[in-house]
C-alpha cells in the first residue's frame, strides 16, 4: 500500500512541477514589483503608451509602489511593465542630476 502512494505521489510531483515552477517564478516577480517604489514625484502623464482609464486611475489613486498600481482595476501587466521603466529611468535621471551638481 505505501508503494502504492509513494508512486502516486512521485507522479503527480512530476507532472505538476512545471506549473509549480510557474507559480514560485510569479510569485518571485510579484514580490519584486512590490519592492518597486514610486517616486512621489513622478509624472504619469510624461509616460508614453499609457491608456487614458490606466492614466486616469493611477493619477486619482497614487500607488506608493507598483504592487499597489498592479491592483488597479484598468491597469493591465503592460501598464506595470512600462511603468517600471520610466520609473527606472527617472531614478537614474535623477541620480545623475544630484551627482552633476
Amino acid at each position: 500500500m505505501l508503494k502504492k502512494d509513494i508512486k502516486f505521489q512521485i507522479e503527480t510531483q512530476i507532472k505538476y512541477q512545471g506549473y509549480i515552477d510557474r507559480q514560485n517564478k510569479e510569485i518571485e516577480q510579484l514580490t519584486l514589483v512590490e519592492e518597486i517604489k514610486i517616486p512621489k514625484s513622478f509624472i504619469y502623464d510624461d509616460v508614453k503608451g499609457l491608456s487614458n482609464e490606466a492614466l486616469m486611475k493611477l493619477k486619482e489613486v497614487n500607488p506608493i509602489n507598483l504592487g499597489q498600481a498592479s491592483r488597479i482595476s484598468g491597469v493591465t501587466p503592460a501598464t506595470v511593465s512600462i511603468l517600471s521603466i520610466y520609473i527606472k529611468k527617472y531614478n537614474r535621471a535623477k541620480s545623475n542630476n544630484i551627482y552633476a551638481d
